[in-house]
């Protein structure tokens, strides 16, 4: 990482069916060896299973699922005196939204169902109503931070 100044923020093109940024940046996520064309045949099959199964707006499921899946703290690695401290913080809104695509597509793939498609609109599905791999997983980061709120006190 550079010193002198940070990285410039790529532009993300919004997706060309619905229109939606943060769509494009999950698409981009799910697809692999650079092949988009699969990952916008998996993303929009998983979401039109997801309108199929539970009968509304999939862009809406979408970006409930998104934000129940979003950390609002985690733990990062603090050196403080030949002791490495977990120090809770809050977590900036770009990274929060990483990190609920990430979690997400990993909790897809580890998923036991035939297709992508169908593990993807599962845990889309399991994320919207607040259950599922990665909703558990920032309950977990949750809880970590909860755990170490001593350590508040070395934030930097």
């Amino acid at each position: 990482m550079s010193r002198r100044h940070s990285a410039e923020k790529r532009v993300v093109n919004p997706d060309p069916k619905f229109g939606d940024l943060v769509l494009s940046k999950f698409m981009n996520a799910v697809m692999e060896q650079g092949k988009k064309s699969v990952a916008e045949r998996i993303v929009y099959g998983a979401l039109e299973k997801v309108e199929q199964k539970a009968k509304g707006d999939p862009i809406k499921m979408f970006h409930t699922a998104l934000e129940n899946v979003m950390p609002s703290v985690e733990v990062r690695s603090r050196r403080v005196g030949g002791a490495t401290y977990q120090v809770p913080v809050e977590v900036r809104n770009e990274r929060r939204q990483a990190l609920a695509i990430r979690w997400i597509i990993a909790a897809a793939r580890a998923r036991n169902e035939n297709t992508m498609v169908d593990k993807l609109s599962g845990e889309l599905l399991d994320a919207s109503n607040n259950r599922g791999t990665a909703v558990k997983k920032r309950e977990d980061t949750h809880k970590m931070a909860e755990a170490n709120r001593a350590f508040s006190h070395y934030r930097w």
